[in-house]
């Protein structure tokens, strides 16, 4: 065995942390469930919610923060569109790029299953004592 061969108390820490992690996102599909949103579709409009520097992003963007490919994404939007949730507009300064927007009702939603997600968050906040991420409300 290696001087970095995994402990058992390894495997245990890593087991408990999928345990954690599962627990929340089984949660989180639930939720958006009981809101009538797919998890994918209530991912989306968190990210656009919660993009850095601006109200809006573009489909790779998108893409890379789902970790979804291109057009998955691209049929992803579609749905939210038909939905009233976001809408494409040709950016400004490029108009060879799209810029996704949330819409009133995206925000809407997003914001009401994210406030349910605090309690969820707080747990795995204090499970896992993550130094230097914000208090949850």
């Amino acid at each position: 065995m290696s001087d970095d061969a995994l402990t058992k108390q390894d495997f245990q820490r890593l087991s408990h942390f999928r345990y954690q992690l599962r627990c929340f996102l089984r949660q989180s599909e639930d939720i958006c469930r009981r809101h009538g949103l797919t998890p994918l579709q209530y991912q989306l409009l968190l990210h656009l919610l919660g993009f850095e520097g601006r109200e809006w992003a573009s489909v790779g963007e998108l893409a890379e923060r789902l970790q979804a490919k291109h057009h998955g994404t691209v049929a992803l939007i579609d749905r939210c569109e038909q939905l009233g949730l976001v809408e494409r507009r040709p950016s400004h300064e490029d108009r060879r790029c799209i810029e996704v927007h949330l819409l009133p009702r995206g925000a809407e939603l997003a914001s009401r299953i994210a406030e349910q997600h605090q309690p969820e968050l707080r747990h795995l906040q204090e499970e896992f004592c993550l130094p230097g991420w914000p208090e949850f409300r």
